[in-house]
């Protein structure tokens, strides 16, 4: 088939599915929002065919249909603030958004679960469950704009992965729309339920290459009734293992959060950022450290003693306990500014990886030499969830545009010494297209094998989201 034949015959059938579906939900050509053609990445934006707004995931399967009989490859997105641009559209694709497939269908109090669509906000997830005196534990600093299907669709991570692991932990069943169209339903709320192979587990994580997820089944849990938080000054990374230890052993299931920040990271937000942190400069690390119970009244007065404790001891050079809620958010605004990194820093390269804890200083030491040595004027800062083995890096040179940073060979640096210590080039952001050609530098020939395996069962025609991941 030519060229001109194929485009009327896309334009023909992306028609004919707004005619069915509504105008509302089928926008095409110069109808198509800006916000639809990239995610949170730096990379070149590009605009889709068509963007498909189905309501349901009767409508995701009315979208596939069409894009099938057209040829035409497509995408899922939800909030689009992705990094790796596992969301984001090629020229000629068309976008498939769950942005209208949005509320809360159903909070089961009995089985601590709730119901709900996957184009809901992370933040509005979390506030029903905290209106029904429950917790839905998955945290990102994206909350208030990415939606709970991609949050499963990259099996997400977040601020406490150390108590209550990642995404996949927190999901019971799902919804989701195949490749071919199919609807598979399996909206389980059982907690116990080994009937046959748990199929949610080939969706999650699988960023969009698989299937669409349009409704979830969420995990919630009891709501603290006591948060507690220090921020430490540490004199080493020698100290900072002895603390995440004693976290462990003196706050057993208290401990939520061990945020981890090397001195470059808060010389730049203090001296940059304008951020007024709890304790001074001069320090060899800095680590917030959170703990969240059941019962203020005992909870505040154990982690006031473990603290203590521990400066008795000399394990802490400094610290600073928060003595209201007001006071942790402040505390974790010290971490949380990377988020407007963009302002204090300009065009960056950011990175997420994933280390043994061991030996997460040492990648720190040597990474920051080798890209300093190997690329003139390269500046690098890092912090990250280290509790959970999660570090986050960002370089740059300064006074280059974002298109003048040399990302090529930062990633080659920076992946290449991942490899060496055994690490992954992406603990919580997923893989996308802009990490695909590192991906063999984390998983064998033979698991990237049977990945293409599962995607050809699923998807023969390849029109779900090529060339994502591998």
């Amino acid at each position: 088939m030519d060229t001109t034949a194929r485009c009327d015959e896309s334009e023909w059938a992306l028609h004919a599915l707004r005619r069915k579906l509504g105008s509302q939900a089928v926008l095409i050509g110069p109808e198509v929002p800006a916000r639809n053609c990239n995610d949170w990445s730096a990379s070149l934006p590009q605009t889709p065919l068509a963007v498909v707004r189905p309501l349901d995931a009767a409508g995701v399967a009315e979208a596939i249909a069409a894009c099938r009989k057209a040829r035409l490859p497509f995408v899922p997105q939800g909030g689009l603030t992705g990094h790796c641009r596992g969301a984001a559209p090629e020229a000629g694709w068309v976008a498939i958004s769950l942005e209208r497939m949005v509320g809360i269908e159903e909070i089961d109090r009995a089985s601590a679960t709730m119901t709900v669509k996957a184009g809901t906000p992370l933040e509005t997830v979390q506030k029903a469950a905290d209106d029904a005196g429950l917790l839905f534990p998955l945290d990102l600093g994206s909350r208030g704009s990415c939606a709970i299907g991609g949050n499963l669709s990259t099996n997400a991570g977040g601020n406490r992965v150390i108590r209550y692991g990642m995404t996949r932990e927190l999901v019971l069943g799902l919804e989701v729309v195949l490749p071919d169209g199919t609807i598979i339903t399996s909206l389980n709320k059982l907690r116990k339920n080994n009937a046959g192979y748990d199929l949610k587990h080939l969706f999650i994580g699988s960023e969009g290459t698989l299937g669409i997820i349009t409704r979830v089944v969420l995990k919630l849990l009891p709501k603290p009734r006591s948060t507690m938080a220090a921020l430490c000054a540490m004199q080493d990374y020698t100290a900072v293992i002895a603390l995440l230890e004693a976290a462990r052993n003196g706050l057993g299931p208290l401990l939520s959060a061990f945020e981890v920040m090397w001195p470059d990271y808060w010389n730049v937000i203090t001296s940059r950022g304008g951020v007024r942190p709890p304790v001074g400069p001069g320090h060899g690390l800095y680590v917030l450290v959170e703990a969240q119970g059941t019962d203020e009244s005992i909870d505040a007065s154990h982690f006031q003693n473990w603290l203590e404790d521990l400066m008795q001891r000399g394990l802490l050079s400094d610290a600073a306990v928060a003595q209201s809620l007001a006071q942790t958010h402040a505390f974790w605004a010290v971490r949380d500014i990377c988020a407007e990194f963009s302002r204090v820093l300009g065009p960056r390269v950011g990175y997420d990886i994933g280390l043994a804890v061991n030996r997460i200083d040492e990648f720190v030491t040597r990474s920051k030499s080798a890209l300093a040595d190997g690329i003139p004027g390269c500046e690098s800062i890092y912090y990250g969830h280290i509790g959970d083995g999660n570090l986050h890096l960002v370089a740059w040179i300064n006074g280059r545009p974002i298109e003048r940073q040399p990302k090529s060979e930062m990633d080659a640096i920076i992946y290449d010494l991942v490899r060496e210590m055994g690490g992954s080039v992406s603990a919580e952001h997923g893989i996308g297209t802009l990490k695909k050609q590192w991906l063999g530098h984390s998983r064998t020939d033979a698991e990237i094998s049977l990945m293409r395996t599962l995607k050809a069962a699923l998807d023969p025609d390849h029109l779900l989201n090529p060339g994502k991941v591998f």
